[in-house]
Order: structure tokens, then sequence, then C-alpha cells
């Protein structure tokens, strides 16, 4: 699933210790991808004890870089010019196309469909084939954090953002058919976290006090589980992300603890329902919840955490996601440190995960504040080097973008933009995406619409 709440910002990265400005899985949880003060690096999460670096550039300040599938299209946002989006086919080493907007960039979510912008009060929604604008969502609620998660399903290609700066309210919209879908009153403080489960059918959120997760049913918004992740102590949640099957979600937080949560699909009512102990008592809390104070029907309605792992610190930025890798399931934690750690998780009876691997994503050299795992639990390697720079790396961009956004409009369109021209790397459309996972795409060198386009 794609995750990734970033580690730093437009200012790079912040915070003594850090060594990446930002790291997020891509959608499938197939490869991870950092950033850093020196570039940018995508790996390949195909196998347990071995992590392959696919590519690595040397793009300055990166804070946003985020990898459509196992495709060749890498999008990238530098501290240097933090309100233009660079697009690259990174195995190419060209940029296919930048565009400029009118504040920083906060975050880019993406999928076959749609490529989506969010900035602090606006949100840029284009059509990922030919990158033109097709809607912009205009003084959203202030978001600094640039906090949105868009469905990796996209025939049902749902965006979501917070609907207030106050207070927890989500908004649903439909990427797609570009019409909003709901708004779920999700949380009392606002939200800190959001991600959709692979079929696009459900939604998990925290808010920013951290101690409780609900999931919602999507697009009608009902609250269909909450789980508790602590009372003791307020926390910031730095990342959720459903198991492929939608059954499992992990949260990650500025805590020692990671969280797996396990969602019992119970049938709608009745007979239908799942004959278990937790099926049983649900109904029985459901019932008593009318005679008990709010407080504590509300207590009785949550869920302890089905799995946990303890990592060996707290207090640093990291990202999280559930993956199948080598047909096991594992749970994946990046650390803003430089590590990569990989557990095991028991599908059926949960407990504390055990650790099976822990890779350094940067070079010996680089790693001189290595953590110290306790003894028994040292599992850990290198990554394996990355191709030289000149061998892969980007075209530089070709200089700084001084319009913005010339002939948008609220509608979106290219009503004064240039006709997308032939792309210059192919007679035909290029495939971006080497395991064939969605049919080829035609891409631009100019932009229209929302962006203004630059030639690569």
């Amino acid at each position: 699933m794609e995750t990734g709440e970033g580690a730093g910002g437009p200012g790079g990265p912040d915070g003594p210790g850090l060594r990446f400005g930002c790291a997020s899985f891509n959608q499938d949880s197939t490869s991870l991808a950092l950033g850093t003060k020196t570039g940018y690096k995508l790996f390949s999460l195909t196998m347990v004890e071995k992590l392959d670096c696919i590519h690595e550039s040397e793009t300055p300040d990166v804070y946003i870089v985020e990898r459509l599938f196992s495709s060749s299209l890498v999008v990238v946002v530098s501290a240097a010019t933090p309100q233009r989006m660079n697009i690259y086919h990174f195995k190419k080493g060209t940029e296919i196309c930048n565009y400029s907007y009118p504040n920083n960039i906060l975050a880019v979510k993406l999928n076959r469909q749609r490529l989506v912008v969010c900035l602090e009060e606006s949100i840029y929604i284009h059509n990922i084939k030919d990158m033109k604008l097709l809607k912009t969502l205009l003084n959203t609620p202030s978001n600094p954090s640039g906090l949105c998660a868009l469905s990796i399903n996209h025939s049902n290609s749902f965006l979501a953002y917070p609907g207030s700066a106050t207070i927890g309210e989500i908004i649903v919209y439909d990427a797609n058919n570009l019409n909003p879908v709901t708004m779920i009153p999700a949380h009392d403080s606002p939200v800190a976290a959001l991600t959709f489960n692979a079929s696009a059918t459900k939604l998990a959120s925290a808010s920013e006090r951290g101690t409780v997760i609900r999931v919602f049913s999507i697009p009608e918004g009902l609250r269909l589980f909450e789980f508790r992740r602590g009372m003791k102590r307020y926390v910031t949640i730095s990342s959720l992300s459903f198991s492929p099957d939608g059954q499992f979600l992990c949260a990650s937080s500025n805590t020692e603890t990671v969280h797996i949560f396990k969602l019992e699909q119970l049938g709608p009512s009745g007979g239908d329902e799942a004959a278990t102990w937790t099926a049983y008592m649900g109904k029985m809390f459901s019932a008593a919840s009318s005679y008990l104070p709010a407080q504590v029907s509300g207590m009785m309605s949550q869920d302890r955490a089905f799995a946990t792992v303890h990592l060996l610190s707290s207090g640093q930025r990291n990202v999280c996601t559930l993956a199948m890798i080598q047909k096991l399931p594992r749970l994946l934690v990046a650390t803003a440190n430089g590590h990569l750690f990989i557990y095991n998780v028991d599908p059926l009876d949960g407990g504390e995960c055990m650790l099976a691997y822990k890779h350094r994503l940067f070079g010996d050299d680089d790693d001189q504040d290595e953590i110290t795992e306790s003894e028994g639990s040292e599992v850990t390697g290198p990554a394996q080097a990355c191709p030289s720079y000149a061998a892969t790396a980007a075209l530089p961009a070709s200089g700084p973008v001084t319009a913005t956004l010339t002939g948008y409009s609220e509608d979106g369109g290219a009503k004064k933009g240039e006709v997308i021209p032939e792309h210059e790397f192919a007679a035909g459309p290029v495939c971006l995406d080497d395991e064939n996972e969605f049919p080829p795409i035609n891409w631009c060198r100019d932009g229209t619409g929302g962006g203004q386009g630059r030639r690569s």
C-alpha cells in the first residue's frame, strides 16, 4: 500500500540524526523510495535478506519522492525548488516533464488514473496519462502537513483530505468523476493520518491525539471499526497502512511501538455474522452500551492490537507497511536514522512480531550512529550497492520556473494550454510500466492547464 508521511518538509530534513528527508513505499509495497540531502534512492522489496538499490539520483534535498507501482515513473520534489514537481523516467535517465504551482508542494499521490498534488490550501488533480489538469480544489482548509490519501484502485479513485483545520472532519472526493462523495465526522481533534485499503472500500484515520484509530466504509462513510492505540499519552501517528488483503491495519507513531490491528469480517446482520467470541461480545457490548455512560460504552467497543513491534528507540519519524514478501506476511518499518526493519507477522495468533532482518539504507561510511540491537536480535546487512549516478541519473531540470499556473481554471482543463506534443522517446505511446500492470500511456513534454509545464 502506498504509505508515506515524509520525515521532512520543504525546508529539508529536520531534527538531530535525521538520515533522510522522506520515505515512501509504493502503492503495492514492492519498493521503497528515500529522499535525502544528496539525492533519492529506490529499493526493491522482493526478498527479506536482500535489499537491492535499483536507482540512485543526485537531485539535492529531496523531500517528496513517489514511484508509480513497479513502473519507471517517479515523481520528485526538492527543497531547492519546493513549488516544482519533476516527473522522471528513471530507467531512461530522462525527465518527462515538470510542473510549477503557486505555493510549496506538500504531498504528491498517484495511481494509474490520477496524480494529485496537495498544497496547504489547494489540491490539483491531474489525469496521469497526459498530465492534463482536471480539477483544482481551491480554498481547502489549512493543511500545513499536506495530509491526503489517494486510493490505489484506479477504478474507484477516491481522494481523502481534512475537511477542517480544527476538528477531525474528512472529505472524500471521487477523483475519477470529479465530485465530492461524503464528509466523515471522524474525530474530535484534527486528522493526522489517512489511508485507504487496496479495494477502496475502507478508509482508516487517526487524529492528532493518536489514541484512537477508526475505520470507515467507503463511499458511505459509516464507522466500521474503532481501535485504541493507547490511553496513557497522546502520540503523533506517523503512518497507517492496510495489508494487501485488507484484513490488517498497521500504525506507527513517535513512540517505540508499532501496532497491528485485525479487522474482523462481520456480516451485516443476524445469521450472516461470524460465529466468533469477538462477534458475540460485540453484540453484548452493543446491547449494554445504552445503559452505560458514554465513556464506558465507548471503551468497551474498542479492540486492542492484534500484534505489536517494539522498536529500539522512540521519538524518530518512521513509516510502516504490511506486505507479502516471499509468500509470507511481513511488517516493514523504515526509520529516520536510515534503517529498514522487516518483521514476521503471525496472521493467526498475532502477538509480538519477530525481527527477520534489519537493513542499512546507507553505506557503512554514512552509518556512524547505528543503533544497538538487544542481544540475540542482531540480524543486519547493508543494502546492495546502487548503480552509478552516471549510469542511471535523471537529467537535471531545465532551470527555475518563474511563471506559475498560467491559464488554469477551477474546473481544470487546457483552456489556455498548448497541444501536448508527441512523446520524444517513441513514435507511439511509451510504456512506463515494466511489469505490464496497466496499458501503455501517453506522456507530455509540456504542461497544460494546472501547472506551468517545461520542456525537458
